[in-house]
């Protein structure tokens, strides 16, 4: 009997080192034709509703396996499933894989809670590649929506695209529609409540920036705002610098005409200074007249 229970027990670890090696070699095959992918996302949903979360838009019929880690306030959890039906979930409070329609896994989370705010971080792997993502789960509170501005910086001659969301409550979410050396966005949590993300994408020497789009989503929003260098919001300084300029025209102009009225007027009273002479000299003419009639009526009297 004892005999037959070790055989088990050994059949049992063979088949899992088995499966385990088999995931093993086709997380390797999948990964050496693609590179692995980093996301870094944020999430928020209010309290008493149901949230979902996303690992990758891949079917299910094309993935191997996905696991979620998460860092809650009060626990340490995993939740994982693979292609051959094994699963795990250590978690407690509602949380499961699903399936859509469509047949892509996500998270779901039941009556969100505080005690459901963490760090969710995902792995999977499919066909062609892998996806590992790392999602800050916060409640909303007072929703905001962010300011967005996009520019390009030179730096020790490398040319660096910026893309910044600020002030915003909870916290966006930035993608850029290019790939290259994408720096990792950095998070800033403002002191009165609000969130600031700035992403960095370092470009090729040389590369035509005109299709380059930074695109922003944030859960106020029905659809991700997308900025182009040539768009309003990339140009915003510009704008500000010509209504400075014509401000300044402006009031040079109205300085100008002021100290050339100012001028004319002495020129107005010198024209009319001569005008007044003759009127001078017709009082002069009339006083001899006057003292003759004077003289005559003297006589007469």
């Amino acid at each position: 009997m004892r005999d037959v229970m070790w055989i088990n027990v050994v059949f049992i670890f063979l088949a899992e080192a088995a499966w385990s090696l088999d995931k093993e070699s086709r997380f390797v095959n999948s990964t050496l034709s693609s590179p692995k992918v980093y996301v870094r996302r944020n999430a928020s949903f209010s309290l008493g509703s149901n949230g979902n979360l996303t690992c990758s838009s891949k079917p299910w019929n094309e993935t191997f396996y996905v696991i979620w880690n998460l860092d809650l306030k009060l626990q340490k959890c995993k939740i994982a499933l693979n292609d051959d039906g094994r699963s795990e979930n250590s978690c407690n409070g509602g949380k499961s894989l699903r399936n859509t329609s469509s047949a892509q896994s996500y998270l779901q989370i039941l009556n969100f809670s505080a005690d459901d705010v963490g760090l969710y971080t995902c792995e999977s792997a499919f066909k062609g590649g892998n996806e590992n993502y790392e999602i800050h789960v916060a409640i909303i509170e007072r929703s905001v929506p962010p300011q967005t501005s996009f520019w390009l910086e030179h730096k020790d001659n490398k040319t660096v695209a910026v893309c910044k969301a600020e002030r915003g409550n909870p916290a966006a979410n930035i993608s850029w529609s290019h790939t290259g050396n994408l720096f990792p966005v950095e998070k800033r949590h403002d002191s009165d409540g609000f969130f600031t993300l700035e992403s960095h994408l370092e470009l090729p020497e040389g590369m035509d920036t005109q299709h380059l789009s930074c695109i922003i989503s944030h859960p106020l929003w029905e659809k991700a705002e997308i900025l182009k260098l040539n768009s309003k919001k990339a140009y915003i300084p510009w704008v500000g610098i010509l209504i400075v300029v014509v401000v300044t025209l402006f009031l040079v102009g109205l300085v100008f005409f002021a100290q050339k009225k100012l001028l004319l007027r002495p020129c107005r009273q010198s024209h009319r200074s001569p005008s007044k002479t003759p009127r001078l000299e017709d009082v002069e003419e009339v006083e001899p007249y006057a003292s003759y009639i004077q003289r005559v009526n003297s006589i007469y009297n």
